[in-house]
């Protein structure tokens, strides 16, 4: 099954659309396929909602403080009294 395409306008400056051109030659590629690739990769695959945990993780700030148990953030012993006045 071929993936539909949709035509787009964009507009760059002339120095810009004369790199386009020259790496178009260089690569036997058409500006539209380079174009496609670079958007691809700018752009990359749709992900799916995250949720804080999974963002906290991607960003290195789960487990990051040394000699803490392992599950701190996940075992209900560690919250007993969390929160309440002594």
């Amino acid at each position: 099954m071929a993936t539909q395409s949709q035509r787009i306008t964009i507009r760059v400056p002339k120095p810009l659309a004369a790199r386009l051109r020259q790496r178009s030659r260089m690569k036997g590629q058409t500006s539209s396929e380079l174009v496609r690739i670079a958007l691809e990769k700018f752009l990359g695959e749709p992900k799916a909602e995250r949720t804080a945990y999974d963002l906290a993780k991607e960003a290195g700030i789960i487990g990051c403080a040394d000699g803490l148990p392992a599950d701190l953030s996940t075992n209900p012993k560690y919250f007993e009294g969390f929160g309440k006045s002594k």
